[in-house]
């Protein structure tokens, strides 16, 4: 082991000691509540009322039916990408793995990050993420949250009121490479593993983790997607995906447990996603400058083209050497000559002009 990974080890292992080695008990807020089973998501709305609600999140974005808002303009995170002075803290909250975020950073001075967390499937599973696209799930789902700083002095009050929360949503895919930005969190994963445990991170650039199209979105009055259930966000759903390896995927798949430690059997923390909630007249919003129809359709609409004028010269082809081939043909074949001969009547006639001459 070299000394710097030895600093690092015992770095990590201190925080792990200080910060998340004890087990804190989970502020539930409300009854307990699960994904599945007796307090599963079907039961949501017998335990908190505002979870059967009709603004509910998430939603299939049916991209048929978004509405152009030209008037919507790229997302503008401000001091995300700058380093903050203190250390975030990774948490599980037997949930979800979440991670705060200083004051510092915000979306248009008008709304205040407070935390982002993730939402993930089961290893070999492809669904994962909360929002849909057309009914397709990516396998995980980013969502940094921010409050109304501008009318609300905090996240507690914020988030009840309906103008009061501000997320983003970054749906995750499947690459062929690690994406650094990501493993600032994931490389913590294992010191968190349990429920309530926590973990002190080095500040990095957490507009990183986002895509790099922030002006292709989608947007609408949607809720928390956990209990409370308040109907109170404002939901950009970013088009363009962030993709992750294989091998991050699984990491975050397989690491962590909602269980704490000592209870046995240990569960694992997966399918923390909820499934989607109907519109119920509510209109989604896109920010794209053309019909998001020609956008997603714009690449199969090419390959049909140049399938269709690849078989056109195909066939333009082939019959000009099937005619090619036939003019040669008629141009090989021999000429018969043809004999003429006189027919029997003929030479009788021509015998019987003879005798009468003189």
């Amino acid at each position: 082991m070299s000394p710097d990974s030895g600093v690092a080890f015992l770095r990590s292992l201190f925080l792990l000691l200080v910060c998340g080695g004890g087990v804190d008990e989970i502020q539930a807020d409300g009854p307990h509540w699960s994904y599945t089973g007796s307090h599963g998501q079907s039961h949501w709305p017998e335990l908190f009322p505002h979870c059967g609600g009709l603004s509910q999140s998430p939603v299939n974005i049916d991209t048929d039916c978004v509405k152009l808002d030209p008037s919507l303009r790229p997302v503008e995170p401000q001091g995300y990408s700058t380093l903050s002075s203190d250390d975030f803290t990774l948490e599980n909250n037997g949930h979800s793995v979440q991670m705060s975020l200083p004051s510092s950073m915000s979306l248009s001075q008008r709304f205040t990050a407070v935390q982002l967390h993730l939402h993930w499937g089961s290893r070999g599973n492809g669904a994962g993420s909360e929002h849909l696209i057309n009914w397709q799930a990516s396998p995980a789902e980013l969502h940094v949250v921010h409050f109304n700083s501008e009318k609300y002095p905090n996240v507690s009050v914020a988030r009840n009121q309906s103008d009061g929360l501000a997320v983003l949503g970054i749906l995750i895919e499947v690459g062929d490479e690690i994406n650094p930005a990501y493993e600032n969190i994931f490389s913590h994963l294992g010191y968190v593993k349990y429920a309530g445990q926590k973990v002190l991170l080095p500040s990095f650039d957490v507009g990183a983790l986002l895509p790099e199209r922030l002006d292709q979105f989608f947007r609408y009055n949607g809720s928390l997607t956990t209990p409370p259930c308040f109907q109170s966000v404002q939901w950009t759903v970013f088009h363009q995906k962030v993709s992750l390896s294989r091998s991050q995927i699984e990491k975050l798949q397989t690491t962590l447990l909602s269980s704490e430690f000592g209870v046995l059997p240990p569960t694992p923390l997966v399918d923390n996603f909820r499934a989607p909630q109907p519109l119920n007249q509510r209109v989604v919003l896109v920010s794209f400058p053309l019909d998001v129809r020609v956008v997603y359709s714009i690449g199969e609409t090419i390959a049909v083209i140049a399938g269709i004028l690849f078989g056109a010269l195909g066939i333009i082809i082939t019959a000009h050497f099937i005619i090619k081939s036939i003019r040669s043909k008629k141009h090989e074949e021999p000429k018969q000559e043809v004999v003429y001969k006189t027919s029997n009547l003929e030479e009788e006639v021509v015998q019987q002009l003879e005798q009468q001459q003189p």
